[in-house]
């Protein structure tokens, strides 16, 4: 017998979210791992929202599950989140809302979110989820790579203009006239943009384009390639190896330990620094040949390069390139949506976090 399409509104909803999703769903381990991790920051999130003081807020933990969805699923706006958040059990069901809760406003959203990320708990968040006993087991304590990746800043070229205000541009109406930039000399030390002023002008290779950008970093663990470390600076020359010196001192311990990088950390007052720190550098020779035609002296010494743990941990160092891959990609970060270090830091380090917790759950589950 034909079933009807007759649309009826019933007067009452029974509706278990939990028995909507399917037990063995992605989500369900990732949910797991992620709320032990929210548990071990209530001390932090109880000091951010002093107690009897305004309205409740947006309860902190659901914040984060709701940030780490837009991170999973690639989520280009808070606007688009909450229209997701309203129809979909699979996003409710995550973030902890029941099926008659209304879904936030997206500029409360907004709000809420830049006042968690002010306290520093991206940073948090990761190290909680990394020190759990089942997690913490599966990282190497010995061997460890890093390395740097451009993230355009939320600006326009056509704001970089000069600090003095004397900008040759032509006559033109609106907001967004064209920019004269012919025959200009633009530099980080006369320019600024007006929009992120935060950001700068870089580029990171010859025959790229220069663009308004920050750098991130990530310190990799090399047996399974989960990110320890990570963090979000202006984009300059040393950047990366300042980057890396910064994380390394914040790393629990002083034994003795292997960095794998590519070819721009070799520098001799870089290895000079990782030495004095107990870091052996398993960095790549760069040999490139200078303008005299003889190759560049490195700084990497031959009973380094003849041990079999170097050609290993430059094997293990690209894997940090799935790392930046994932973030820009899956995670929407090849253009970052915020303004200032500060924020985009934040939002950095928790894309780190995501990419650890959807490769975590195989990781679990593989036998011993």
């Amino acid at each position: 017998m034909r079933g009807s399409d007759e649309r009826t509104g019933s007067l009452f909803s029974y509706v278990n979210l939990d028995a909507r999703v399917r037990r063995d769903h992605p989500l369900r381990p990732i949910q797991e791992i992620a709320n032990a991790a929210l548990g071990d920051l209530s001390a932090d999130f109880s000091a951010l929202y002093p107690p009897r003081l305004g309205r409740p807020s947006i309860p902190p933990e659901r914040l984060l599950r709701a940030m780490l969805l837009q991170a999973f699923y690639g989520i280009r706006s808070e606007r688009q989140l909450m229209e997701r958040m309203e129809f979909d059990l699979l996003f409710r069901w995550f973030v902890g809302l029941g099926v008659d809760d209304a879904a936030w406003d997206h500029s409360s959203f907004t709000k809420n979110r830049d006042r968690l990320l002010a306290g520093e708990i991206a940073g948090k968040f990761l190290r909680a989820i990394l020190a759990q006993p089942r997690v913490k087991r599966l990282m190497s304590s010995d061997h460890f790579s890093v390395d740097g990746t451009l993230i355009e800043a939320w600006a326009s070229t056509k704001s970089f203009r000069r600090v003095d205000g004397d900008d040759n541009d032509p006559e033109g109406p609106g907001r967004n006239a064209e920019r004269g930039f012919h025959k200009e000399k633009r530099s980080n030390q006369t320019h600024q943009s007006t929009t992120d002023p935060q950001a700068r002008l870089y580029k990171k290779g010859d025959g790229q384009p220069a663009q308004l950008c920050y750098m991130g970093h990530a310190l990799m663990e090399n047996r399974h390639g989960l990110a320890v470390d990570g963090g979000v600076t202006q984009a300059t020359g040393t950047a990366e190896r300042e980057a890396t010196l910064a994380m390394l001192d914040r790393r629990p311990g002083r034994r003795r330990i292997t960095l794998g990088a590519d070819k721009a950390y070799d520098v001799r007052a870089f290895i000079g620094q990782l030495r004095a720190r107990r870091v052996t550098p398993h960095i790549a020779v760069d040999g490139h040949l200078s303008k005299l035609g003889k190759p560049r002296s490195t700084a990497i010494d031959g009973r380094t390069r003849r041990h079999p743990g170097y050609a290993i941990s430059q094997r293990c160092r690209k894997r940090i390139e799935e790392v930046f891959g994932w973030i820009k990609g899956a995670a929407g970060l090849a253009k970052v949506k915020v303004r200032g270090r500060a924020k985009v830091d934040a939002v950095f380090t928790l894309a780190l976090a995501a990419y650890n917790l959807i490769r975590l759950p195989k990781l679990l589950a593989a036998p011993a």
